[in-house]
């Protein structure tokens, strides 16, 4: 297990450096002159070699590079004497528009993206492994058919067209539901939860619509092994069978890939939270994209890359605890 751990953070590490590398040429390298855009129109060469000095974009593209990753982890300091401005660690640049440390941006919107992410993942899951296992036991019957009709929809409509509509009916015209704002929890339970709804379900609906289709299959095939025949033979009860040998088979797909949908969940739902106006990492991505703010542009997609790799190295944690298989694969 040790070995295969070890395996597993190295290729993290490695594909967390490319990801970087590749972003940081994308954004600095292949993009206009950032000294440009954050002097403005009205600005005079002088004043662009300046801002290229602080910066340290007359540097060589290596040297830039390794004083980028050297702020990850201790900090940087930008342009010199009178004019020193420290970025602590982790130092992911300034902002072009606003001036401000791009970690504190992020770090103040993260907690709403997660808030979003956990409650339509808790959502999907329930909704989705609920429908796989109805479909699965009514296989061939109105309700099966009836879930597999929603479970199409849920994936045909679009996230933006879903999120416009359930605004207009509910908050708009029926006025159900507030429209969505970030109300701290502390300050008002009730309403919080209220905000947070539309959000939820837009997100988890799509994510339910596969999650079910998927359980439904899985779960399928698995009362079609032996080992559950023989369950059957011996005389156990159908909701011992259902339970202990049929349904934990059928949810390991489930779970590894739940891990991965979360990790890239936690980098932003970009169309959802702009839709709703809430402010977490989605939003300040496209916000950010709208300005062609690079540094927020490329810290954001850092932090997503970045939850995506760990969110894969932890399941492939987890999956080989569970199936030893995994392990034997890996050290072959």
């Amino acid at each position: 297990m040790t070995r295969y751990a070890v395996h597993r953070v190295g290729g993290m590490l490695l594909v967390l450096f490319l990801v970087a590398f590749f972003t940081y040429v994308i954004f600095f390298a292949l993009s206009p002159d950032p000294a440009v855009q954050i002097c403005g129109k009205n600005c005079t060469p002088e004043r662009i070699d300046q801002i290229r000095q602080n910066l340290g974009l007359d540097a060589p593209f290596l040297t830039q590079f390794l004083g980028f990753l050297g702020g990850l982890f201790a900090g940087r300091t930008y342009g010199g004497g009178t004019s020193v401005i420290e970025c602590p660690a982790p130092c992911l640049g300034y902002s072009f528009q606003t001036s401000q440390i791009v970690t504190d941006m992020i770090v103040q919107r993260l907690p709403v993206t997660a808030v979003v992410a956990i409650g339509a993942a808790v959502l999907w899951l329930t909704a989705g492994v609920i429908g796989g296992l109805v479909s699965a036991v009514r296989e061939g019957r109105f309700a099966d058919r009836f879930i597999a009709a929603l479970t199409l929809g849920g994936m045909s409509v679009p996230n933006y067209v879903l999120a416009l509509g359930l605004q207009y009916v509910l908050v708009v015209q029926l006025r159900w539901l507030p429209f969505p704002q970030a109300v701290p929890f502390a300050d008002d339970p009730g309403r919080w939860f209220a905000n947070f709804i539309l959000p939820w379900t837009v997100l988890a609906i799509g994510y339910a619509s596969s999650y079910s289709r998927l359980t439904r299959a899985n779960v399928i095939d698995t009362l079609g092994e032996n080992f559950v025949r023989t369950a059957r033979a011996k005389g156990l009860q159908p909701a011992l069978v259902w339970r202990r040998h049929a349904l934990r088979p059928a949810l390991t797909p489930v779970v590894t890939i739940a891990g991965m949908d979360f990790a890239g969940l936690l980098g932003g739902a970009l169309i959802t939270e702009t839709v709703f106006g809430i402010n977490g990492v989605g939003k300040l991505a496209a916000d950010s994209i709208t300005k062609n703010d690079q540094p927020v542009i490329m810290a954001v997609t850092l932090l997503a890359a970045f939850f995506v790799v760990v969110g894969n190295m932890i399941v492939d944690l987890l999956y080989s605890a569970i199936d030893p298989r995994v392990r034997m694969g890996a050290g072959a």
